[in-house]
């Protein structure tokens, strides 16, 4: 039995500087799938040669309570903390920062310099922490683009990798607090692809450039699309004469209060005045750029 849709949409804009933002999650729908809180696509840029110096990010910013999840299918991010972590991860890579009890980043995309077609294009998930995990101490992790699992699909349909939680045999070394996946789907023209699912799951779909069938419904690029939580099949159907590529996450429901403002994620609008006080107090650090 194929899994129903619950509803389906476009982000809102976001931009950010010379960054063109389509916000997915929160929506008029919802405000969470299974962990993740927060969906950002940086849509596709191509950067003019005499940009080189110009960087494309949100400056030094605070964060408390979740993890931050980039993952770069084009160009190159660059990651400042005042923990001290610094990181420069290509196109295929991830980098995850575990913000807990408080951290400020900054997080910049450029065009890889190697890249003739100076393209950027990326993806920013949150990830809700349970609340025993929010007090825990910052962490960072970049995980270039071999380090990040991947299968080829059979019958040549193409491939899929494991950015967050597991498919299969493969597990991503992002580290998960509750049942959680992303997966980064790449199906050739007129293929398919089947995904069984779990009852009490939730799961939703991005598809960033090209439209795709699902569950015989049609969709059209930049949707958004939700499933309800009852188990199923989702059936991905590339009717394009040319490759496309979807996105598909969610996991466990996330049970405990969500309140969320700014950069902030916490479990009560207590714990929120307490993150900007921190934060005002000084006690997330500053950030030695070096």
């Amino acid at each position: 039995m194929k899994k129903k849709i619950s509803f389906s949409g476009k982000g809102s804009r976001a931009d950010i500087g010379n960054m063109t933002i389509y916000r997915m999650l929160p929506n008029r729908y919802t405000d969470a799938v299974g962990p993740f809180v927060f969906l950002d696509h940086i849509a596709p840029t191509v950067h003019e040669v005499n940009a080189t110096a110009k960087k494309a990010g949100t400056g030094a910013h605070p964060h408390r309570g979740i993890a931050t999840l980039t993952y770069i299918l084009n160009g190159e991010a660059e990651h400042f903390d005042s923990k001290g972590h610094h990181a420069k991860v290509g196109a295929g890579g991830i980098q995850w920062m575990k913000a807990g009890n408080g951290i400020i980043h900054d997080e910049n995309l450029t065009p890889d310099a190697h890249d003739k077609d100076r393209l950027t294009h990326a993806f920013q998930f949150w990830i809700n922490l349970p609340a025993q995990h929010k007090a825990e101490p910052p962490q960072y992790l970049a995980i270039r683009a071999n380090g990040v699992p991947q299968q080829i699909l059979n019958d040549s349909a193409g491939w899929i990798k494991v950015i967050a939680g597991g498919y299969d045999h493969l597990h991503s070394a992002i580290p998960d607090y509750s049942k959680q996946f992303i997966y980064h789907l790449h199906l050739e023209a007129g293929k398919q692809f089947s995904l069984d699912t779990e009852d009490g799951l939730e799961y939703a779909a991005f598809l960033p450039e090209l439209g795709a069938t699902i569950n015989d419904s049609a969709f059209d690029a930049g949707e958004f699309i939700e499933f309800d939580r009852n188990g199923g099949t989702i059936l991905i159907v590339n009717k394009n004469t040319v490759a496309m590529d979807i996105v598909l996450f969610g996991g466990e429901h996330y049970t405990e209060p969500i309140v969320a403002e700014g950069p902030f994620v916490m479990n009560s609008h207590l714990e929120i005045a307490d993150a900007y006080k921190d934060f005002f107090a000084g006690k997330y650090g500053t950030i030695n750029y070096g």
